[in-house]
């Protein structure tokens, strides 16, 4: 947001629209890296809760080989392909110089958000989600700094904003190293635990490509959306990339909540505590219904003050603004989706059921793609704008099926195995048991 921002401001509106151009590139390729670090976490998260250290270790060493490996191999692809793919989305052309040379100041940072995503979520896996929050906040501090610095004082435009978000990023992940040699003494790894594994490796990469190929097919959607929306001109691309920077912080909060649900779920997975799962989801959903409600008013009754940040009032400005209200009113009615969406599919990928979770992200390209070609065809813009809640709605009545589907199937599997007044059975939680037991929950 700070990127767009001082874009908007400092360089021009054209200039916006070229880094909102690229929104649905980044995220194809940093979302698939943000699911690739979650997927290998979730196998880390799954051996802590099992008690098993030298095994969570061994998963720690493993998933830093493949993140390596695997980034490297997409950074080549990606600067390789920058220029044709810009072409085929429909690029206008007075924007399309800085489009690329936005984007592939992001390609060749991609170590950077690997190395702080990787880290951040084996510190999470692990129970602590705070540190990373407030390391992540040191970053965006020094984030805005550098896009001063480099966008006013060296005037090197958006390659300087891009510059900017990855060397905050390398710093972030920098200061979560440095945090787990301290605070974990548990991860520091032997020799003998870098030893390559391939059975071991497939494990892991059985659960997180599932989970890498959901961002990225939901990218590719957005991509789709992009191509269509950049026929409408980029004082429209400007106004819809204001209205996507502000919806990003919006929702942060129910993001924030399915992310917790899949270290939870990980956890509880791990311990064979499938009741507290069955809590954890119940109260996740109420918070993200309150949060969602509470976005939808946020983002409606500020969209134009927020708005009039990244634009002035004069030239193309006003055009801008009413394009970025028109997609926040649209989109902000449908958070409560998109908020069980984050619950429930966190939650099958904490467990490890990553199958379902890619199949909603199908849905959620299908029926992204179809909504932007027909809505934008009888709608217009605001068409566009609609397309994304259409997506929601058809990959959470996938994800929430899944769910209880997978809960009962186990529950069922649980009783067959333990005989009546085991402590493990029921698989329900119940308030009067024992302290530490088995079923205790405590109270939130």
């Amino acid at each position: 947001m700070a990127d767009t921002i001082i874009v908007g401001r400092t360089v021009s509106v054209g200039a916006l629209a070229a880094v909102g151009v690229t929104g649905g590139v980044c995220f194809l390729v940093l979302g698939f890296f943000f699911g690739l670090t979650g997927g290998f976490a979730v196998i880390t998260g799954q051996c802590f809760g099992a008690g098993d250290h030298a095994r969570m270790r061994r998963s720690v060493a493993t998933s830093i080989i493949l993140c390596i490996l695997i980034s490297a191999a997409v950074t080549l692809g990606c600067v390789a392909t920058a220029r044709p793919l810009f072409r085929l989305m429909n690029t206008p052309t007075d924007i399309f110089d800085d489009t690329v040379a936005y984007m592939l100041v992001i390609y060749y940072g991609i170590w950077a958000s690997v190395f702080y995503n990787m880290i951040s979520s084996i510190i999470r896996a692990l129970g602590d989600s705070v540190t990373p929050l407030i390391f992540l906040i040191l970053a965006s501090a020094l984030n805005i700094g550098l896009d001063f610095l480099f966008i006013l004082s060296f005037g090197m435009g958006v390659a300087g904003a891009a510059w900017a978000t990855v060397l905050s990023q390398a710093v972030s992940g920098f200061l979560c190293l440095w945090y787990v040699a301290r605070r974990f003494p548990v991860l520091r790894l032997a020799r003998g635990e870098w030893k390559w594994d391939p059975a071991f490796a497939w494990e892991h990469l059985r659960v997180a490509l599932p989970m890498a190929f959901q961002f990225s097919i939901t990218a590719i959607g957005c991509i789709v959306l992009q191509a269509v929306l950049n026929l409408f001109g980029s004082t429209i691309v400007a106004g819809f990339t204001a209205g996507t920077r502000i919806d990003q912080v919006a929702v942060q909060a129910l993001a924030a909540i399915g992310m917790t649900m899949a270290a939870y779920a990980a956890q509880n997975y791990g311990a064979g505590k499938l009741g507290r799962i069955r809590t954890g989801v119940r109260r996740s959903t109420f918070l993200s219904l309150v949060c969602s409600v509470a976005a939808c008013v946020f983002v409606i009754l500020f969209a134009r003050p927020l708005t009039a940040l990244f634009v002035g009032a004069e030239g193309e400005g006003p055009a801008v603004i009413d394009a970025s209200r028109t997609y926040l009113i649209l989109n902000g009615v449908f958070y409560f989706v998109l908020g069980l969406l984050f619950v429930f599919r966190s939650t099958l990928q904490g467990m490890g059921f990553a199958f379902v979770p890619l199949m909603g992200g199908v849905s959620e390209l299908i029926l992204r793609v179809i909504g932007a070609f027909v809505f934008a065809e009888y709608f217009g813009y605001p068409g566009v704008c609609l397309a994304s809640p259409a997506a929601w709605f058809g990959a959470t009545a996938i994800l929430i099926t899944a769910y209880f589907f997978v809960m009962r199937r186990f529950a069922d599997m649980h009783r067959r195995r333990l005989p009546s007044g085991h402590p493990a059975y029921p698989l329900t939680e119940t308030r009067n048991a024992a302290p530490g037991s088995r079923n205790s929950v405590p109270d939130a």
